[in-house]
């Protein structure tokens, strides 16, 4: 099959190949009609200009900036995975950035990188909200589990996964509870932590909370000591990574999960899936929240409503979680 080229974009359109190169390279020298009718052309025999060159033409970069919170945290790479390929589905590239658990470099990096890409999706955002709406500007975004006024978001509730899981833990017999906080400064460590205290309150057993924590292994590790010492009987953490932590630190303790302790976990990253026993946790859609992050990020580019949604985490019981003994 032959190559397409602007000569056969030239030829098919009966004009010739400097001008159609004009309406990638120049276009501001090239009418509207004529340069529409050569990109209509080209996408019809399959010319692929350079990205540059069609950036010129169109004002668009066929790129989309994502910035993420902390690369290494476990939930964040199938994540990225997810918008990538509802990305490539729309043609578009994505340009990765990691803040790297610095919410006070965040501004900036939006600043760096709006100027290169035609939107934006930001995922759990740790800066101040006017902060965060100053250095986008005018630039089309998208938050991921956080809410912000005035911003199109997409956010996991856990509200009544959680519920369920603290009435599973009565329903075991389960009486007093402790809770690892996440990030103080992590918007759905606090919609986490309210969600808690509520269903806690509801079913009328105590809850024993522990910390804010930065939300690593080694957080819940060094946490395993207070919750030991606390009494409970099971544990309730922010994310599984900090859920493993605790394991290790119990364990460490010489308590077994679940025949002592129970220990919940939220998000069912990988290491959920995998560990021994495997984690009773609360699953996030991670593969609705790419796709629903790219659908309402193309609204908003095609000047559409701001609109903001969220998808129900689920519960699965599995392995470290049992009867109270």
């Amino acid at each position: 099959m032959t190559r397409a080229t602007i000569y056969s974009i030239a030829a098919e359109l009966g004009i010739s190949a400097s001008t159609v190169s004009r309406a990638f390279s120049r276009p501001d020298l090239v009418r509207d009609s004529v340069r529409q009718r050569i990109l209509d052309a080209a996408d019809q025999i399959g010319y692929q200009p350079s990205r540059a060159a069609r950036s010129v033409a169109t004002g668009r970069t066929g790129l989309i900036g994502l910035l993420v919170p902390d690369i290494t945290n476990p939930f964040v790479p199938p994540l990225v995975r997810a918008i990538e390929m509802a990305a490539a589905e729309r043609q578009a590239g994505v340009l990765l950035v990691d803040a790297r658990a610095n919410g006070d470099a965040e501004p900036g990096l939006v600043v760096q990188l709006k100027a290169q890409v035609d939107g934006l999706v930001i995922v759990s955002p740790r800066s101040g909200a006017s902060a965060l709406s100053g250095a986008l500007g005018a630039t089309p975004a998208v938050i991921v589990n956080r809410v912000m006024r005035g911003m199109a978001s997409v956010v996991c509730d856990n509200t009544a996964a959680i519920g369920q899981a603290v009435q599973a833990l009565v329903a075991d017999g389960h009486e007093r509870l402790a809770l690892l906080r996440g990030p103080a400064d992590a918007w759905a460590a606090k919609r986490r932590t309210e969600a808690f205290r509520r269903a806690a309150a509801g079913a009328g057993v105590e809850l024993a909370e522990h910390g804010p924590f930065e939300a690593q292994f080694e957080d819940g590790r060094t946490a395993a000591e207070a919750v030991a010492a606390s009494g409970a009987t099971a544990v309730l953490a922010f994310d599984d990574l900090m859920a493993s932590g605790v394991i290790a630190g119990l364990t460490d303790a010489g308590l077994r999960v679940p025949h002592d302790v129970s220990v919940l976990g939220c998000d069912d990253v990988l290491l959920a899936r995998t560990m021994t026993p495997t984690l009773s946790t609360i699953s996030a859609p991670i593969d609705g929240l790419g796709e629903r992050a790219l659908v309402l990020l193309g609204e908003v580019m095609a000047g559409g409503d701001v609109r903001q949604e969220r998808l129900e985490g689920t519960l699965a019981l599995r392995g470290t979680t049992a009867e109270a003994r």
